[in-house]
């Protein structure tokens, strides 16, 4: 994956705009030549700079609206394989490895409560997991976003 500078940032951020600009109105756009703009494009697109399409669907449209974090407690001689068992749960939605009392911190999709719970429940039946510990989303305050590290970069005109 390379450092996304100044002209990147740009292209990024005028399919933001539209997502269904052409290579040549981007090329035009920005004032660059169209061989450059598909070329940048395709890098993007092939170097792991960008995340997969799936990323943009709202849970909401799957008929899973609500939203849960849950701290996840393993056991140490038995981390690698609970992690790849916890995995495998679908509505988990992203998973990281933390600091702290918990060793994993996902996020995860739910149809209501007891589906929640249900899903919950999955994890600690995985060999390994100890306790979890459940925080319910009220509300989205601000979704995930790249939007202004965009605008930063594409007004650096040296880069990133």
């Amino acid at each position: 994956m390379h450092t996304i500078d100044s002209l990147d940032a740009k292209i990024l951020l005028a399919l933001d705009r539209d997502p269904q600009a052409t290579v040549l109105s981007l090329s035009r756009e920005l004032g660059v030549a169209r061989n450059t703009a598909h070329a940048r494009l395709r890098r993007l697109l092939t170097d792991g700079s960008l995340g997969p399409f799936s990323q943009r669907v709202r849970t909401e449209a799957l008929g899973l609206p609500l939203i849960a974090f849950i701290s996840v407690a393993i056991s140490q001689s038995a981390s690698d394989s609970a992690i790849e068992q916890v995995r495998t749960i679908p509505e988990i939605i992203e998973m990281h490895a933390t600091t702290g009392d918990a060793d994993l911190h996902v996020k995860v999709a739910a149809r209501n409560p007891a589906d929640l719970h249900e899903i919950a429940n999955r994890m600690l039946a995985i060999d390994g997991v100890e306790r979890t510990s459940t925080a319910m989303s009220l509300v989205e305050v601000m979704p995930t976003r790249t939007q202004p590290l965009l605008e930063s970069v594409a007004l650096d005109e040296r880069g990133a």
